[in-house]
């Protein structure tokens, strides 16, 4: 028997028992994406598969979209793509590094001493639910007590299982804000930095500062487009964990239709190996140098869009200016770009003629590598001018964000996400939380580890939410704040511990994490990973597997819009527990919990979002219950609807801007008036060599010591920190490399020539290092990458083997510079900085375990990596 929902089928016997519903993409918040099929048998996982969106609908009777050219069609397949990791998720569920139980650190006695010292260092021991919820409650009375309310940082944001109803990220918040408020880690934009602290200053808010209005743009690239420049943008790689391979499948369909698809990016990325028709290799963090050259070629030959730039561009003349020379004596030619990005005159003056001559767009997904390092807002902005001078909006001219913007638009819904002022608390806190910033305290998690190493107060411009307008970019913050209820961090409560691995200054992080002014901190999470090493109290959260929940897939894009109800799969693991519902035991201590609750079921809180979506206009909640997901339907007239910027293109007088001039601003008279002083985001796009804050180009005096530079993307293999544990994928050779000792290594990718310099062979335990740390990986020995260059994916846990100086696990934030973005745009700078490789030496080996040995005794599982025992006393032990 298979019991689909509350639907009993007779079924072969190799599906299992019951097969319920589940969106597999990671995202987080308020949507999914990736759905699938979760096959159940014996109360255990068996298998995960793509979803059949026509399991409970007749295909022929639900309207789909339907694009052509060149004989060729694209329409939407009845079946899923879900990434690799998403389908090998049960081995996620059931790693052998989830938590099984609450822990408390051996050594801190929140009634005596806390040693906050050995954070990082000291194991766990087994402790009860009662216990911990008790402790944690009498901490938050007490340090409410003794320093106020602002004295808890809640980190609740970043990326995530999907769910809704059980959200993985901001619940704390719940009960925090009831009870008086808190300081609140306000989320960068990881993945947009260069769009959201750039581009915004040229074309307006944006969608965290990329193209919007993106509607229709993929019809219309397909039809128009000839030319599409994936700049930094690996459609193989980054979709998987929000969308799946949907964007894989549309890259095929426009190189069969004649597409030339141009890849500019330091490695041959999955993308650029299987799609490109040219592969322009970047050195990385010097794109802004190659475009300012374009540039140059389009104006002294005249090639660009003349009568476009009069109409809808203000401030063409200064931006002329510097890129001709005309103000700083520096004309901006191929020939002086070349030695900065690496990239031959005689290219850069081939690609900017073809741009020039064909119908081009530039694609991305999020930004990448692209703009998550210093100073990238410059090529964020300097990509909107190109497009600009050459007809943005025009038909095959967008700047596309693949297959999460731009689809047909489905009939009956409003909008890509439900949340709106309406919704309770309950549910729109832990979105809040992520996205904007709603406390009157808060901090940049870009500014976590400064403030926690620093005792004079930060001041800084911008508190950089991911949904915040243009002008807070200009505001002045003081943390803590300067009225009587700010007050420094003296407990810290996350539910996305990964600040060690995934943001800026990571060697930082690790020490500030152990610093004597934080006196408690509190990680839920259900792997004993990263961050959770340097906590005090640990809580074991559980998977989607393991919840009842509800959500949309709607705001990811894909082949179909839905929204679907995710039964419980399986029981909790251990004596696990929702984020919510954890949050839900230490208010119950705190007499809280009918507030945190508002007195709402699960249920009531599932018949709710089907409200918010409007789905009561569609079927009844009982139908919706018996088919277990809503798909929708095109809409009949999507082909109709105005693609992009079309209508600012047709007439920028009817159909302006959000800036202030209503116009593409090429020169930013707010930024000139704001930050008149500002080297390094100048009112118009400039190179920036060097500054007080970042010194890491291929001209600096350290390059001596640190020759290449560092590329650090989104993984092939996982989503920021999530999936480095799953043992189907790590035996893929690209996600990591056994080492003689037996011990799975992030691959460093290295081009052969490098390699050579260095004696190095693939295979080989090699570091990537600098002044600020080292990092182990295994050589990657390629010719998928130039010389100069050294790539490893980010987001690998980390694995210390000298706290603050070695890690083993391939964790490369750890030595990532602590500076922001630049001085006045507070996101992270991750990628494009000064690092050497070389061989690991027994003498070196040999010292690492004289100065640690208790990192190289710790359980350890080469499939799946380290254990939940290597941080745990046994019981036996503790007793």
């Amino acid at each position: 028997m298979w019991q689909v929902g509350h639907r009993v089928t007779q079924m072969g016997g190799t599906r299992g028992d019951k097969t319920v519903y589940r969106s597999l993409g990671l995202g987080g918040h308020l949507g999914g994406g990736a759905e699938g099929m979760i096959d159940v048998k014996n109360g255990k996982v068996l298998r995960v598969r793509p979803f059949r969106f026509d399991e409970k609908y007749d295909r022929t009777k639900i309207r789909t979209w339907k694009i052509e050219k060149n004989g060729k069609v694209l329409e939407p397949k009845w079946k899923s793509m879900p990434s690799p990791y998403s389908l090998a998720y049960k081995k996620r569920v059931y790693s052998p590094n989830r938590i099984k139980y609450p822990l408390i650190r051996v050594d801190w006695d929140p009634y005596g001493e806390r040693n906050p010292q050995n954070r990082g260092k000291s194991k766990f021991r087994r402790a009860s639910w009662d216990e911990v919820t008790t402790i944690i409650a009498d901490e938050i009375r007490r340090i409410h007590a003794q320093y106020g309310v602002n004295a808890i940082l809640m980190q609740g944001d970043g990326h995530g299982e999907c769910k809704t109803i059980h959200s993985p990220h901001g619940q704390p918040g719940l009960l925090l804000d009831h009870m008086g408020g808190f300081t609140l880690q306000v989320r960068n934009p990881d993945s947009w930095e260069g769009w959201y602290w750039g581009a915004k200053h040229v074309w307006g808010q944006g969608t965290q500062g990329m193209y919007w209005p993106a509607a229709n743009i993929v019809k219309d690239s397909t039809e128009h487009t000839e030319m599409c420049l994936f700049w930094g943008c690996d459609p193989e790689t980054t979709p998987w964990g929000f969308t799946g391979q949907f964007a894989s499948r549309l890259m095929y369909f426009w190189r069969d239709i004649g597409i030339k698809q141009v890849y500019i990016c330091p490695d041959l990325n999955y993308g650029a190996a299987v799609h490109a028709n040219k592969w322009i290799p970047v050195l990385p963090n010097t794109d802004v140098a190659m475009q300012l050259a374009i540039a140059y070629t389009w104006i002294k030959e005249g090639s660009y869009d003349k009568e476009y730039v009069a109409t809808h561009v203000v401030g063409f003349d200064k931006f002329s200016a510097y890129v001709m020379g005309e103000s700083d004596g520096v004309p901006k030619t191929p020939e002086w770009a070349s030695p900065k990005c690496g990239v031959p005159e005689w290219t850069i003056k081939a690609l900017a003629r073809e741009f020039a001559k064909k119908r081009t767009s530039i694609a991305h997904y999020f930004g990448g590598g692209y703009t998550r390092g210093p100073y990238s807002h410059e090529p964020a902005r300097m990509e909107v001018c190109l497009l600009g001078m050459q007809g943005l909006g025009k038909p095959g001219v967008h700047q596309h964000q693949m297959t999460y913007w731009g689809m047909p638009r489905m009939e009956g819904l409003a909008g890509t996400s439900f949340f709106n002022p309406e919704i309770e608390e309950r549910l729109a806190i832990p979105t809040l939380s992520s996205i904007a910033n709603w406390q009157e305290s808060a901090l940049p998690k870009t500014l976590v580890h400064t403030h926690l190493l620093t005792e004079e107060p930060l001041r800084f411009h911008g508190i950089g939410s991911i949904e915040g307008n243009v002008a807070n970019q200009f505001m002045e913050y003081q943390f803590p704040i300067a009225s009587k209820e700010g007050a420094r961090i003296r407990m810290m409560w996350t539910d996305c511990p990964c600040r060690t691995t995934c943001w800026n200054g990571g060697n930082d992080t690790e020490e500030a994490l152990r610093s004597e002014q934080v006196e408690c901190i509190v990680a839920q999470h259900p792997w004993l990973e990263n961050d959770c090493l340097f906590s005090d109290i640990i809580l074991p959260a559980n998977t989607y597997m393991e919840v009842d929940d509800i959500v949309t897939n709607v705001r990811q894009g894909g082949q179909f819009a839905d929204v679907m109800l995710c039964d419980k799969a399986i029981e909790p693991i251990g004596e696990s527990k929702s984020d919510y519902e954890i949050v839900y035991e230490i208010a119950k201590k705190l007499g809280y919990d009918k507030q945190v609750s508002e007195g709402l079921t699960t249920e009531d809180l599932q018949k709710k979002v089907f409200g918010y979506m409007g789905l009561e206009r569609m079927l009844s909640w009982e139908e919706f219950r018996e088919k277990g997901y809503y798909l929708y339907q095109v809409a009949e007239d999507w082909e109709q609807d105005s693609p992009g910027w079309r209508k600012f293109a047709d007439d920028p007088q009817k159909h302006p801007l959000g800036t202030p001039s209503k116009k593409l601003e090429f020169y930013s008279e707010r930024l000139a008036k704001h930050f008149p002083e500002d080297k390094e985001r100048p009112p118009s796009p400039q190179w920036v060599e060097k500054s007080e804050m970042h010194d890491e180009r291929l001209s600096s005096p350290r390059a001596k010591a640190y020759p290449l530079l560092l590329m650090s993307n989104h993984g092939r293999w996982r989503v920021h920190a999530q999936c480095d544990d799953i043992a189907w994928t790590r035996e893929a050779p690209t996600c990591k490399i056994t080492g003689p000792d037996g011990y799975k290594y992030e691959p460093i990718w290295i081009h052969t020539s490098e390699a050579a310099k260095r004696g190095i062979k693939h295979g080989d335990i090699i570091k990537i290092f600098n002044e600020r740390g080292i990092v182990l990986g295994g050589a990657y020995v390629t010719e998928r990458l130039r010389p100069g260059v050294a790539y490893i994916d980010h987001g690998a846990r980390i694995d210390p083997i000298i706290l603050g100086k070695v890690d083993r696990g391939g964790a490369i934030n750890t030595i990532a510079p602590t500076g922001t973005t630049s001085k006045n745009a507070v996101g992270q700078a991750t990628s494009g900085y000064l690092v050497e490789v070389a061989k690991v030496t027994g003498e070196e080996w040999d010292e690492w375990r004289a100065a640690n040995p208790k990192a190289f005794a710790r359980s350890y599982d080469p499939a799946a990596g380290l254990r939940f025992e290597a941080w745990v006393v046994q019981e036996e032990s503790a007793q």
